[in-house]
Parts: C-alpha cells; sequence; structure tokens
C-alpha cells in the first residue's frame, strides 16, 4: 500500500512541481533537493538507529511523510514554492530513512534463515505496486486533482503506520551477551586483515557490492529518463500505452525472480558473484530494450530485464543482511547513499546527454559503466576466492557467509 501510493505520487508531484514553479528548471531543482535529502538520511540513518529502534523509524518516517502529503492535500491549490520544497526534503529523508530501517529489520522479523523470501516478496510487492501506481496516476489526477492523488498517498502511509503497530514486529536483535560479542568483534578484525580491505573499515568485497550498486543507479538512471522519450518517438499517439506494456513486463519479470530464487537458494547464501552476475545481465538486457524491437521482443527483454532486477535486488539485500545486527543499519546507510547519490547524477547527465545525443547511445554508455563495475567486482571476487585470510585456511573454512567472505556455494 504505502508503495503503490509512493509510485503514484512520484508522476504527480513531477507534474505539481512544473504546475508550482512554472518552469523545467523547477522540476530538476525539486527532484534535486528530494534526492539530496534522501543523501543525507543515509548518510545519518545509522547514527539514528543506534539510537531508537527500527520500529520506532519506520512508524515516524511514515507520519512525517503522512502529514507532509496531508498539508499538499490541503494546499494543493495555493501551495507556495517554500512549502513545496519542505515536502520534498520531508518524503525525501523519510523514505530512505524508512528504507534503510526495513532492509535492517527483516532478519529479526523472519529469522535469518528466511531473509531471502522475505526479501522477494518485498521485490514482489514493490513491483506490483510499481505497475498500479503509474497505471493509476493520469485516472486519479484526472478524477479528483492533485489534491486526491496527495491524499492517496497521505492515507498509504498511514496504512502503513497502523499496520506497524498493530502487529508491532521485532525489528531489533538482542543485545549480544560478551561471549556474543566477542565473537562478532573477532569476525570484524579477522575481515579487516583480508588481503581485500576496504574502506571505512569495511571488508573489500562488501564494499565492492555497494560501490556497484551506486553505479547501477547510474546506470538505471538513463533508462528511467530515456524511456518517455522513446514511447513518444515510436508510439505518438499512445505513449503511455508504451510505457505500461514495458513496465509490466518489467514487473512480472521481477515477480519470476522470486519464484526461482525461492526455490534454487533452499536457505544457502548468495555471494558477490551472483549480484555481479546479475548487474551485468541486467544492463545488456536494459541496452537491448533500446535497440528498435517489435513490440513482442521488447516485452520479452524487459521481462528479462525484471528478472535480472529482481535477482540483483534479492541476492544484494539478503547479503548485506547477513553482517550482524550492529552493523546492518550502517551497510544498508551507506547503500541508500550510495544509490541516490548515483541515481541524481546519473538523472542529470543524462536528461543532459539526450539533448544531444540519440536515447540507445545514451543507455548504452550509461550501462556500460555498470558493465565495467560488474567485471571489476566479478575480477576482485575470483581473487579473493584465491586469496583466504590466514585465520580462515588455519580454520578450514573457505565458504564463510560473513561480511568480506568468499563467494558461497551456488553462487
Amino acid at each position: 500500500m504505502s508503495g503503490y501510493g509512493n509510485y503514484l505520487n512520484l508522476i504527480a508531484l513531477s507534474l505539481f512541481s512544473y504546475h508550482v514553479t512554472g518552469s523545467a528548471f523547477g522540476v530538476g531543482a525539486v527532484m534535486a533537493l528530494r534526492l539530496f535529502s534522501g543523501v543525507l538520511a543515509g548518510l545519518g540513518s545509522a547514527a539514528l538507529a543506534a539510537r531508537t529502534t527500527r520500529l520506532r523509524i519506520m512508524v515516524g518516517a511514515d507520519i512525517g511523510q503522512g502529514l507532509a502529503m496531508t498539508v499538499l492535500a490541503v494546499f494543493a491549490d495555493r501551495t507556495p514554492v517554500w512549502l513545496l520544497g519542505c515536502a520534498v526534503v520531508v518524503t525525501g529523508a523519510g523514505n530512505v530513512c524508512f528504507t534503510v530501517a526495513l532492509r535492517s529489520a527483516v532478519p529479526a522479523m523472519v529469522g535469518p534463515e528466511a531473509r531471502t523470501r522475505a526479501n522477494g516478496l518485498l521485490v514482489t510487492g514493490r513491483s506490483i505496486a510499481t505497475v498500479l501506481g503509474f497505471a493509476s496516476a493520469a485516472p486519479v489526477i484526472a478524477f479528483g486533482g492533485y489534491g486526491a492523488a496527495f491524499a492517496v498517498n497521505a492515507a498509504s502511509f498511514a496504512v502503513c503506520a497502523v499496520a506497524l503497530l498493530a502487529l508491532r514486529p521485532r525489528t531489533d536483535a538482542e543485545d549480544p551477551g560478551p561471549e556474543e560479542r566477542g565473537q562478532e568483534e573477532g569476525a570484524e578484525r579477522a575481515g579487516r586483515r583480508r588481503v581485500w580491505r576496504g574502506a571505512a573499515g569495511l571488508p573489500g568485497l562488501l564494499l565492492g557490492m555497494i560501490l556497484l550498486r551506486g553505479a547501477d543507479a547510474f546506470a538505471s538512471s538513463s533508462h528511467n529518463v530515456a524511456l518517455p522519450v522513446v514511447a513518444h518517438a515510436a508510439e505518438p499517439s499512445g505513449p503511455a500505452l508504451f510505457m505500461t506494456r514495458f513496465w509490466v513486463a518489467w514487473a512480472i519479470g521481477t515477480i519470476a525472480a522470486h519464484f526461482v530464487l525461492k526455490r534454487a537458494a533452499k536457505g544457502s547464501e548468495w555471494g558477490e558473484r551472483a549480484f555481479a552476475w546479475g548487474t551485468l545481465a541486467m544492463s545488456v538486457l536494459f541496452v537491448a530494450a533500446f535497440t528498435g524491437l517489435p513490440v513482442a521482443g521488447l516485452m520479452a527483454v524487459a521481462a528479462c530485464a525484471g528478472f535480472a532486477d529482481g535477482w540483483t535486488e534479492i541476492v544484494y539485500t539478503s547479503r548485506l543482511q547477513a553482517a550482524p545486527d550492529r552493523q546492518r543499519s550502517r551497510l544498508f546507510g551507506m547503500s541508500a547513499t550510495a544509490e541516490t547519490a548515483g541515481f541524481a547524477v546519473g538523472t542529470v547527465l543524462a536528461a543532459a546527454a539526450l539533448e544531444v545525443l540519440p536515447a540507445p547511445t545514451v543507455v548504452g554508455v550509461f550501462h556500460g559503466a555498470a558493465v565495467c563495475a560488474a567485471l571489476l567486482l566479478l575480477a576482485f571476487a575470483a581473487t579473493a576466492a584465491r586469496s583466504p585470510s590466514p585465520i580462515r585456511r588455519s580454520e578450514g573454512d573457505t565458504h564463510g557467509t560473513g561480511p568480506g567472505t568468499g563467494t558461497p556455494p551456488g553462487a
């Protein structure tokens, strides 16, 4: 429900920003403000999680965003620019805080063994919400105006907050005892002694996954910006139908990824190489989608791209959730910062590039960067697998599942 409101609002807020500011520059400035607030929220999310529970963060984010949308719904006919700016700051920061808290809380909610299945269900829900939100934006705005769209989004936040307060799921692991804390600290020290040593105290491969996720967001901005351009060129009389077919096929692919991973993983971990190969395949498929394929071919490629997108989302999230509870908020905060910053920079550059270059070229260049990043991570993973740490070699463990370990079996 909350995802549906967000994707409906994504279109409504863009159109409303143009209505309030009266210029394309104003729309870009509002989007930049929203993304910038998300970057800051990602940087501060770990510190926030250390001071309160994840449940409170999620409920607080829902309440804050719901109030912001309620204000916009009430003043939709006479919204000043400053009020619009305040609303997008609240929604941008609130969305990132909620996402970081939710992703970090999944292992505590369902147990470590069931996290891959839970992540698949979340991806499935997001995919359905994307299609329904995009498809219903036009009729909702046409029927009730921008106020109705903002009211629907506010109601979706209220539903989410009430569900969390009623269910009160466990979102934080119990504080570890002295023995468990010592084991965690020992694992962290072992990770820091690995050959591939990462920045900010993170193992190299784990940091590489986060950086690749940022590169993926950078590349994905290109097809999000270019798709409306291609839709108007391919079907001038029905660009909305073109985009609906594309995103419906993509959603079907992401749902299929959940079912495949649920059967294939069987409780085992999926590692860095599975994530890198999925990102590589997704980029290649998105580039193929902009080569002028017929309708049937386009939908098939979009479905395959959605499958790769769902695959990487589930594998990546599950991999970061394998970290100890105390580290997860920090990891997902860094991930949210990398993803939001990558998408923000990519959106600006892709929009500028589309003024002088055709859409297939822009999408090809941007996703080519993601392909190169995926190949680098694969090379690092292969090198790390051949160079286990002295501690792990003495223990005879070459397939660990903690942060910074080599690729697990089945990846």
